[in-house]
């Protein structure tokens, strides 16, 4: 009789676990980011309020040695970042996945590409465009950048807040290095910060260039 009841227990336990472990999991959805926040500082707290923050005026040579400025950009969503054309660490990285951008929207004349040297001593306009070549990058969608170090590295500090160190430091004399890309709408705000050699940040910021289209 306790065989009997010991078999039973343990028939009723085993058919319980089976209909627990054929019960279908519940599918996790990640919270839908409709709206995205505006950044007016170093530390990239989010406001969601428009701010006053713009990318400054600014006026530098691309590689086809053409002068770029702010209206280059007016009315356009862009994707910003720093580089130097002999860079063996971050730059490879940060050139590739501009380049999946730049192929992404090469049908998209609303979005454009913006790498700024953070070498311009050694980045000439020549150096700039063999870079170009080297790395299928498409003028009329990717301007390189190259000008007066002072007005670029100011322009990367207190317009992008892309050097990290320098919020700590406060040593102007500093070299940027920086593996950030900005996300600037079509009025000149920042609008993302993203690690530009990461892939999946990368998806990240397709998704929000999506979310910025949709902003009149």
């Amino acid at each position: 009789m306790k065989s009997f009841v010991f078999i039973f227990t343990f028939l009723c336990c085993f058919s319980c676990a089976e209909k627990e472990s054929n019960k279908p999991e519940v599918e996790v959805k990640q919270p839908l980011v409709t709206a995205l926040p505006y950044f007016d500082s170093p530390d990239f707290t989010s406001k969601w309020e428009k701010v006053k923050h713009k990318i400054p005026e600014f006026s530098f040579t691309n590689q086809d040695g053409l002068t770029i400025t702010n209206q280059t950009y007016k009315g356009k969503i862009y994707v910003a970042d720093f580089f130097f054309t002999t860079c063996p660490g971050i730059c490879p990285k940060l050139t590739k996945n501009m380049n999946i951008l730049q192929n992404t929207y090469k049908n998209n004349d609303n979005i454009l590409l913006l790498s700024h040297t953070v070498m311009p001593w050694v980045d000439s306009v020549e150096k700039l465009k063999a870079y170009e070549v080297n790395n299928n990058v498409d003028s009329k969608k990717w301007n390189l950048l190259t000008g007066d170090k002072d007005k670029l590295y100011d322009i990367a500090r207190n317009g992008y807040f892309a050097d990290e160190d320098f919020k700590k430091t406060q040593d102007e004399s500093e070299f940027i290095h920086t593996e950030n890309f900005v996300l600037v709408d079509k009025e000149g705000h920042i609008r993302g910060v993203y690690n530009g050699t990461i892939e999946l940040d990368i998806q990240r910021l397709m998704r929000h260039i999506k979310i910025l289209e949709q902003d009149n």
